[in-house]
């Protein structure tokens, strides 16, 4: 599964073209109120969903076996439950990019609450059908990895219904949707402009941890299980900074639509301090408590100490991480997609050789380090360059006022 998984990450690469070009449009027009270029800027970005979810699943049903022999893994159990556990999660990922770009659009519009009853229904059949799959409660055969994932596409499915549920209701955006007429050229390349450099960015850097994960198969099978489980754990600090660069890249991008600049400086400010504060909570919680965190997952003693190592060597990078996630949100708000990319995806890759430095002296923990340093150096960056930006990007539009 965490090898396998790795083919979900990248997909994420991919669905956030989509998202994140349509999303950062869609809050621009809705902003200067102008529901109908928005309705073409959501249509657009539900109609590259539609490819890329398709071409991807296919390439992923075909491909599956050279797809994670890449990983070299070790044992042909694993090796024949990676490839079953592919096929299914992203032979069907169409599911899953349809629920992003929802999102997206929704988040857009400054309502969140379908995406939280979806996503949130989404999880819980998730929670009740793994172990059903997985062991085979009742009349359901015992699938095992097979199982765990037909559960997730299920349940990925299921939100899929209830967000176009959620469509046919909603009345700002969805009902100006014409999906089956092509939109304007300048519609495609405001998308692409806008969502390439994120989709590129998540691309190169679940590349990236696809080879650090090759790196780590060095120290076994085992090896990978921990620094995915822990990878799991530590989703209580990146899923909420994630949550938090949607929820600014919405209030910035509309207020920065409707000119309403001191919202856009207030409203970053605010996320920041939030987010931090998180950020500082979690760091607490990760290496305070690793061995009872990680003790809920794994039990068995060497791959324990692989995991709580990764929690308490991760755990300092996540006040900077959050600061991060919440800048990059930030700079997506305002259309400017190209800066954090560059800065993410330079200081990501730089991953691999400091990983590859410090594993030769430290052996499994310089990975982890590496993965911590990054992060810490890619939040102090993003921070400080987006208060700079934000300073002179309002002292600019003052001038402009008083001329």
């Amino acid at each position: 599964v965490g090898a396998a998984g790795m083919y979900m990450w990248l997909s994420n690469g991919l669905a956030a073209l989509a998202k994140m070009g349509g999303q950062v449009n869609v809050g621009h027009a809705l902003g200067a109120s102008n529901s109908e270029e928005a309705a073409e800027y959501a249509s657009n970005a539900l109609q590259l969903t539609l490819i890329l979810g398709i071409i991807y699943g296919l390439v992923c049903i075909l491909g599956a076996k050279p797809l994670i022999h890449f990983f070299h893994l070790n044992q042909a159990q694993v090796i024949r439950d990676a490839i079953y556990y592919l096929e299914i999660t992203c032979g069907l990922v169409l599911f899953s990019f349809l629920n992003q770009t929802y999102t997206g659009l929704f988040t857009a519009i400054g309502n969140s609450r379908p995406v939280f009853l979806a996503t949130t229904t989404g999880l819980v059949v998730n929670i009740i059908l793994d172990p059903v799959l997985i062991f085979g409660i009742g009349p359901f055969p015992e699938l095992g990895v097979s199982g765990a994932a037909a559960a997730t596409v299920t349940a990925q499915a299921l939100v899929s219904l209830l967000f176009f549920k959620a469509v046919l209701r909603e009345k700002v955006l969805f009902p100006h949707l014409r999906l089956w007429v092509l939109v304007p050229v300048k519609v495609w390349r405001e998308i692409v402009r806008i969502g390439v450099p994120s989709a590129v960015q998540n691309l190169i850097y679940a590349g990236i941890s696809m080879i650090l994960t090759r790196l780590i198969t060095g120290w076994g099978d085992l090896a990978v299980a921990a620094q995915r489980v822990g990878s799991q754990i530590e989703s209580v600090s990146w899923m909420v900074g994630d949550g938090f660069s949607a929820a600014v890249n919405a209030f910035l991008g509309q207020n920065y639509g409707a000119k309403r600049y001191d919202r856009v400086r207030r409203g970053y400010f605010c996320a920041i301090a939030m987010t931090a504060a998180w950020g500082l909570c979690t760091t607490f919680l990760l290496i305070g408590m690793a061995r009872p965190l990680f003790s809920i997952f794994l039990q068995e003693e060497e791959v324990m100490a692989i995991g709580v190592n990764y929690l308490r060597i991760v755990g300092l990078s996540q006040m900077f991480m959050m600061v991060e996630q919440t800048s990059i949100g930030a700079f997506s708000g305002l259309g400017r997609t190209l800066y954090p990319s560059i800065v993410s995806v330079t200081f990501t890759s730089a991953r691999i050789p400091v990983a590859v430095l410090l594993s030769s002296v430290m052996g499994l923990s310089g990975i982890w380090w590496a993965l911590s340093i990054s992060s810490m150096v890619k939040g102090c960056i993003l921070f400080v360059s987006f208060v700079v930006f934000l300073y002179v990007f309002l002292e600019r539009k003052k001038d402009e006022k008083t001329v």
